[in-house]
C-alpha cells in the first residue's frame, strides 16, 4: 500500500503540489491525469523517492521513506520499477544487458537463470531474438517495450509508468497499452500509470485521479469520470469546450 499524506512541492517559487493525499491500495490499477505541467510526474517520483516532498510523509507498506537512509530507500526500491517517458536505455549496452542491469542485485539466480529471465521477459513483450541489439537498432515503440521488460524482469510488487506512449504513434500506442493491459492482468503488482491517453484510463485501470492547479480534482473509476458533469474534466475527455 502507498500513503500519500498531505505532500507539497514547489520549484522556485512555482507550487506544483499543494497538500495532496492519495492512498493506493495493494492491487490497484491507478491512472495519474491532467493537462501538461500540472505535476502528474512529480507525485509519480515522490513514490520511489526520487523527489522529497517540502511538506508531507510518502509511506510504502507504512514505512516513511524520506526517513531511511540511502541503504533503506534502495531496500523500497527492489519492490519497485519505473518504466520512464522515453525508455532509459543505456545507449552503450545491449537489449540483453539493459534488462540484466536490473537482475544486478539479484543473488538468488545464477548466469544461466538471468540469461533465461532475459528471454522471457522479452517474449512476455513480444520482442524475440532482439538480445544482441543496441537501443539504436531500436524503433521508439520497441524502446518503450524493452524498458517495459527490464521493468518487470525484478517482479516488483509496484510498477511505475511515466507516460508510456508519449511521442508513439496511434497503433504502436495501441500496442503498448493492450500490453500494459496484459501484465497488469497476469501480474499481481500495483500499477500506477501517468498518462493523458483516454484507452489507458478506460480500458486499464480501477482508479483516477486527476491534478488541477496542484490538487487532486477527481478521485474515483473511470465509469465515474466518464459520467462527470464538471465541465472542466468533460473538456478534458472530449478536447470540446462547453459554450
Amino acid at each position: 500500500m502507498i500513503n500519500i499524506e498531505n505532500i507539497s512541492k514547489s520549484f522556485s517559487d512555482k507550487i506544483i503540489l499543494n497538500q495532496v493525499s492519495l492512498t493506493i491500495n495493494k492491487g490497484d490499477s491507478l491512472a495519474i491525469i491532467g493537462q501538461s505541467g500540472v505535476g502528474k510526474s512529480v507525485l509519480l517520483k515522490h513514490m520511489n523517492a526520487l523527489l522529497k516532498p517540502d511538506k508531507g510523509r510518502v509511506l510504502i507498506d507504512n514505512i516513511d521513506i524520506n526517513k531511511l537512509s540511502f541503504a533503506g530507500k534502495q531496500e523500497i526500491r527492489k519492490k519497485m520499477s519505473m518504466v520512464f517517458q522515453f525508455g532509459a536505455l543505456f545507449d552503450s549496452l545491449t537489449v540483453k544487458d539493459n534488462i540484466l542491469l536490473a537482475l544486478s542485485n539479484s543473488n538468488s539466480l545464477n548466469e544461466t537463470e538471468k540469461n533465461e529471465k532475459v528471454a522471457e521477459m522479452l517474449d512476455l513483450v513480444n520482442l524475440d531474438n532482439i538480445e544482441h541489439l543496441y537501443p539504436s537498432d531500436l524503433s521508439g515503440g520497441m524502446q518503450k517495450r524493452v524498458g517495459i521488460a527490464r521493468a518487470i524482469a525484478i517482479n516488483p510488487d509496484y510498477i511505475l509508468y511515466d507516460e508510456p506512449t508519449t511521442g508513439l504513434d496511434p497503433i504502436t500506442t495501441d500496442k503498448i497499452s493492450n500490453l500494459i493491459k496484459n501484465i497488469s492482468n497476469k501480474k499481481s503488482q500495483t500499477t500506477i500509470i501517468v498518462t493523458h491517453e483516454m484507452k489507458i484510463v478506460n480500458q486499464i485501470v480501477n482508479k483516477i485521479v486527476m491534478l488541477y492547479e496542484g490538487n487532486i480534482i477527481f478521485e474515483g473509476s473511470p465509469e465515474d469520470l466518464n459520467c462527470s458533469n464538471d465541465k472542466y474534466i468533460k473538456y478534458f475527455i472530449t478536447g470540446k469546450k462547453e459554450r
